[in-house]
Formats: C-alpha cells, structure tokens, sequence
C-alpha cells in the first residue's frame, strides 16, 4: 500500500479544485512530502507544484496538492469520480 489512501471530497476541497488547481488527500501520517509527490505523479501522470501537510486534530495528515499550470485537477478529479 502506498502513502496516498483517499481523497478528501468535502464542499471547501472541492471548490479548490477549480479556484486553486488543488486535489486533497488524507495520507498515512508517516508520509513525507516527496514521498507524496512522487506517488501522486506516478499515479496520475501530472507534475506538481506545491504540497502542504497537515496534520489534523483527527490523528490523520492531509495533503493539499498544488498541480503546475499546464495540467488540470479537474481532470484528476474526474478520473477519482470527485466530480
């Protein structure tokens, strides 16, 4: 099993979608940001910008993903059935 379990699909992570170019991801609290990086690239065949951890008061660490201009994360977020 990978570092990426789920993406988050609340109302605020999918409005960011579209306004920042953002996909949120809950990830196993051991992760490390290129750890991130590299799964989520591999996976979905995008490069990324920026990723920012957090760890929630839920004991979970999630990750905002920032992709580079010339992709899309409604694309991603379409082939996750987010929208």
């Amino acid at each position: 099993m990978g570092v990426l379990m789920y993406p988050i699909g609340t109302e605020k992570a999918i409005t960011n979608i579209d306004k920042s170019n953002e996909i949120q991801y809950i990830v196993s609290l051991s992760a490390t940001k290129k750890q991130v990086r590299e799964e989520f690239e591999k996976l979905f065949g995008v490069k990324t910008k920026d990723i920012r951890m957090i760890n929630t008061f839920q004991n979970r660490k999630k990750a905002i993903i920032k992709l580079s201009k010339e992709y899309k994360a409604g694309d991603v977020a379409v082939k996750l059935k987010l929208v």
